[in-house]
């Protein structure tokens, strides 16, 4: 006959689950936290960065000048980012 009580692990088996659920626990908090931690900073600066009180997002012109400050995009394709940036800033002649 089969022994479906709460006895068959013995103390140590009961202990060893213990500690496998809390360490399978442990570590899905450890992966969620650091997969989380990146969610809302990509692309975001801290107010120290930004100057304290500025909570003003970051205009198109200020995310160019940032990406050629860091060696992401090359001189050419900066010079062009901000010539489309201010050409479509220009005033049109008119409503079309």
């Amino acid at each position: 006959m089969m022994d479906f009580g709460c006895g068959g692990f013995g103390a140590g088996g009961w202990i060893a689950m213990t500690v496998f659920w809390v360490s399978l626990l442990a570590l899905v908090i450890w992966a969620v936290t650091r997969a989380g931690a990146g969610w809302g900073a990509a692309g975001s600066r801290t107010s120290e960065e930004r100057g304290r009180g500025d909570t003003a997002p970051e205009s198109p012109e200020d995310i160019v000048d940032r990406r050629f400050a860091a060696g992401e995009i090359d001189e050419d394709t900066y010079q062009s980012m901000r010539a489309a940036l201010r050409s479509s800033r220009a005033p049109h002649d008119g409503p079309r």
